[in-house]
């Protein structure tokens, strides 16, 4: 098949979880022998912000780790005609302007493509008046990353809504070839907009200082008063990480802390984060602040350790720092899970069966 997706950008990370994801499927769906395009909007604000921090040094780990993937910049305000020209499955992700979104949808009523929707943020329940302000009517379905988050779409009249979980990419997130030596705990993650401001003091900072276990933080968008928690804590922050580097970053780790925004602990349960699977792939020990795992993606206590409370972090955290058994029990349970359920190439085979139950048409592509 010939598969186009339009993202925000494939080439940054930063500020933009969705790549980490789409790097992973889209390297699998070329392994397969499909042909890829991904087109992102000039001007893109997660690059803009990257090469401003860094410069073009900043894309040199993505570049390393994934050299047989590539995007293709457009005018948004051009004509997108070419770029869905001989596609037969092309997606959309949610973070495209209205107009992209509308017009892909135009292009798709005098043609012959399969056309879905792919959301993978909260903004159906934190902002439902933006997501309702797309025009869907020409595509053919939603891919939602949460079964919470395909109610809300069903709500909504939609009928073809599939549930499609992010996943970790194996081929680079995997514990290292040679162990080295682990310290502390470390947690890769951006300040973002205060969803869980209170939830990182009670859930991370302070219980990792009363485990006496050093840490160390990397990620953007941390304001003034942020970083000042972080040094009154005595946290360690290093700013922005690549994500094609975070194995050897977790590699130097023992144990690292899942701390779910509000609106997945609460409004929209059942939607890990994309660093608990990367995490776990890597062999990453991960203690959880409370989190309703609704779809049963995982088993708590088993693939990972769960806390009701800052108390029973600290406790869990001192536990991890001086049980070896207990760190090898979580990382051979978590390592266990992925690779059965929760890779990219799981998550590809979805996607080819929902293409085979929409468009028998294109099963025979399917196998390039």
């Amino acid at each position: 098949m010939r598969i186009v997706y339009l993202t925000h950008s494939l080439a940054s990370c930063w500020n933009h979880g969705n790549a980490h994801f789409l790097r992973g499927v889209l390297s699998d769906l070329q392994a397969r022998g499909h042909e890829v395009a991904v087109y992102e909007p000039e001007g893109a604000w997660s690059l803009q912000n990257l090469l401003a921090d860094h410069g073009e040094a900043g894309l040199s780990a993505y570049r390393t780790a994934y050299p047989e993937l590539a995007s293709s910049t457009y005018d948004p305000a051009g004509d997108l005609a070419p770029l869905v020209q001989g596609a037969d499955l092309v997606l959309v992700h949610e973070w495209n302007d209205h107009r992209i979104v509308a017009e892909i949808g135009r292009l798709r009523a005098r043609a012959n493509f399969l056309l879905l929707f792919h959301d993978t943020h909260h903004r159906a329940v934190s902002a439902p008046h933006e997501m309702q302000a797309y025009d869907l009517q020409h595509y053919d379905g939603v891919l939602a990353f949460g079964e919470t988050l395909s109610e809300v779409y069903r709500t909504w009249g939609w009928r073809n809504v599939w549930t499609w979980h992010e996943a970790a990419d194996i081929r680079r997130f995997h514990p290292p070839a040679e162990e080295g030596e682990r310290a502390g705990l470390v947690w890769i993650g951006n300040w973002g907009d205060g969803e869980r401001t209170q939830e990182l003091e009670d859930f991370l900072f302070r219980p990792a200082r009363e485990a006496a276990l050093p840490l160390d933080i990397y990620g953007v968008r941390y304001p003034a008063e942020a970083l000042a928690t972080l040094q009154r804590y005595g946290i360690a922050y290093h700013g922005w990480a690549p994500n094609a580097r975070a194995p050897e970053i977790f590699a130097r780790a023992l144990a690292t802390v899942h701390v779910p925004r509000r609106y997945y602990s609460s409004i929209l349960p059942g939607i890990p984060t994309i660093r608990v699977f990367e995490a776990l792939a890597c062999g990453l020990p991960l203690v959880s602040a409370p989190w309703d795992d609704a779809e049963h993606l995982f088993r708590p206590n088993h693939d990972f350790l769960t806390a009701r409370d800052g108390n029973e972090m600290m406790r869990h955290l001192r536990e991890l720092r001086y049980d070896e058994a207990l760190r090898t029990f979580l990382r051979d349970n978590g390592l266990e899970t992925i690779r059965a359920r929760h890779t990219c190439a799981h998550r590809v085979d979805e996607l080819l069966a929902i293409v085979a139950e929409v468009r028998p048409d294109l099963q025979q592509r399917n196998a390039a």
